[in-house]
């Protein structure tokens, strides 16, 4: 007698304890008794849709809050565009909270890309506003370090003559080619970037000091010089005659 109700108390007590836990599953103990009737947004963004984030996350508040599956939702939510991370929680009783970081973009990179100032890349998107004046790069994805350390370099080197990287770009063969604010397209080549960059920065000054005319291309893949491709400056358009009365 005494080993069956011991046996009956042990049912009862995985009974109380299994039963929660097969209700939470099944969705149970889920909107109707404990439904999730706030959404908590926090996180500095301008770009990302409000109403594109309580969309996605609707769903998942719907299924209340025992139910609610956090790791889908947040990863729902990571997909949106210009979301770059989040993390959804809950608070009791009745918040689902969502910290969003927006993606800064630092550049354009080939057609269709762009790259965050963490080094992230991610598409641009129809819909998207992208800022004016990104600088534009381009090359395989396991060079996305590279490109950004020589364009940081290459922007110190080329601001005190006051010119500006608007491009830059490395090929799948390793060669590099830069464009300037004054339309300039430089040949970099394969090697020893920087210091021919460095020494041609050093000669620019000299070099369109004696030319009435606008450097078009330059070709730094000599070992002593350069190869310099010159177009023909825009002149300025006369002044009008001054007429007779006029002072």
């Amino acid at each position: 007698m005494n080993a069956l109700l011991r046996l009956v108390g042990w049912v009862l007590a995985l009974a109380l304890v299994a039963l929660p836990v097969v209700a939470v599953l099944n969705g149970w103990i889920g909107a109707n008794q404990w439904p999730l009737k706030r959404l908590r947004v926090t996180g500095e963004f301008e770009r990302v849709d409000a109403a594109a984030l309580r969309k996605t996350l609707l769903p998942y508040a719907q299924r209340g809050f025992f139910a609610v599956d956090l790791p889908k939702a947040q990863d729902a939510v990571s997909k949106l565009p210009w979301v770059e991370r989040a993390e959804v929680r809950k608070r009791w009783p009745d918040v689902l909270e969502v910290t969003v970081i927006e993606h800064k973009p630092f550049a354009r990179w080939g057609q269709d890309r762009l790259l965050s100032e963490q080094g992230r890349l991610f598409p641009v998107g129809k819909d998207l506003q992208v800022p004016d004046k990104l600088p534009q790069f381009g090359g395989p994805d396991g060079r996305v370090a590279d490109v950004v350390a020589l364009y940081n370099e290459s922007r110190e080197l080329f601001a005190p003559v006051g010119l500006e990287v608007r491009d830059l770009e490395v090929d799948q063969r390793g060669s590099w080619t830069m464009g300037l604010s004054n339309g300039a397209r430089i040949v970099i080549g394969r090697t020893e970037q920087r210091s021919r960059l460095s020494r041609f920065v050093h000669m620019l000054p000299q070099l369109t000091a004696q030319k009435a005319q606008v450097l078009e291309r330059a070709d730094l893949r000599y070992t002593n010089g350069f190869s310099l491709t010159w177009a023909p400056a825009q002149q300025a358009p006369a002044a009008a005659p001054k007429q007779q009365g006029q002072s």
